[in-house]
């Protein structure tokens, strides 16, 4: 099933669950978002678009493999029920050796990728030396099963006019065995280039970092190319961050990332998507 909104201004928003069809990226594994379009152009990249959750499983980040839709619309409005199937994980596969699955190195690389996302002032380096082990070892990132598989069940409401995208979930049905739920809410980096907040902050490319926490009430992703960006706030209980991160074709992501703990029963939040003039 593909639910194509209408927004204006040549501006849509799709969200698909068809099987992926091969894909530049290998976020093309993964059940998405909603992806913006703009005059029949989508800009998400490798992005997992709007309103996604990733669960956390302590050290381990577990992944949308697998989607339900159902939509209703009346008039503007549009309710869209999107049951994730959280059953993936990410992967390293070398060329000819099939996926590896070495307990210790996976332990280490998610200590990299937390180490990476926590100290701003080690990213650079700790990125380098990621980026070489992969070039050394010929190493490409999949997504896999992981021999776990939970449900969550979003709820998304739409309003085509305002370009207002509401988003809701409940947390109790998690096992209990997850530590964290993400929400993420993110388009390509190609096109979103530019993070400013209600706090005064503008960033521009490479500026942004690949993951800060956001302390300002608002923030925003703007395209210096489009004429286009989208806006959210701060919910209580939860933690906001941003990030951008264009590396080749591996990452091309730009946007935002609610933290929530599991006290946090109920979520919700709202973002817009906005024309500049």
């Amino acid at each position: 099933m593909r639910i194509s909104i209408p927004l204006s201004k040549g501006l849509a928003l799709v969200i698909d669950n068809t099987p992926p069809v091969g894909g530049e990226y290998p976020t093309a594994s993964l059940k998405k978002g909603f992806i913006l379009w703009d005059e029949g152009e989508q800009l998400a990249d490798e992005a997992v678009g709007f309103g996604v959750p990733v669960l956390q499983k302590g050290l381990q980040t577990i992944f949308p493999g697998a989607v339900e839709l159902a939509w209703f619309q009346r008039e503007l409005t549009w309710q869209i029920t999107a049951r994730f199937r959280m059953n993936l994980v990410e992967k390293i596969s070398r060329a000819g050796k099939g996926n590896l699955e070495n307990k210790v190195l996976y332990l280490i690389k998610n200590l990299l990728a937390a180490e990476i996302r926590r100290t701003s002032m080690l990213r650079s380096l700790l990125t380098g030396i990621s980026n070489n082990l992969r070039r050394l070892f010929q190493w490409k990132t999949i997504y896999a099963e992981t021999g776990f598989s939970t449900e969550l069940l979003v709820l998304y409401t739409l309003d085509s006019l305002t370009g207002k995208i509401l988003v809701e979930f409940e947390t109790t049905c998690l096992p209990a065995s997850i530590t964290q739920v993400m929400l993420m809410n993110e388009q390509g980096a190609q096109t979103f280039d530019r993070y400013l907040d209600t706090s005064g902050l503008a960033l521009q490319n490479d500026e942004i970092g690949c993951w800060d926490e956001v302390k300002a009430e608002e923030a925003w992703f703007e395209s210096s190319t489009r004429r286009v960006g989208f806006r959210l706030g701060q919910v209580q209980g939860a933690r906001l961050f941003r990030g951008r991160e264009l590396i080749g074709s591996r990452l091309a992501w730009a946007g935002f990332g609610y933290s929530i703990p599991l006290t946090l029963q109920h979520f919700r939040s709202e973002m817009k998507i906005v024309n500049r003039s």
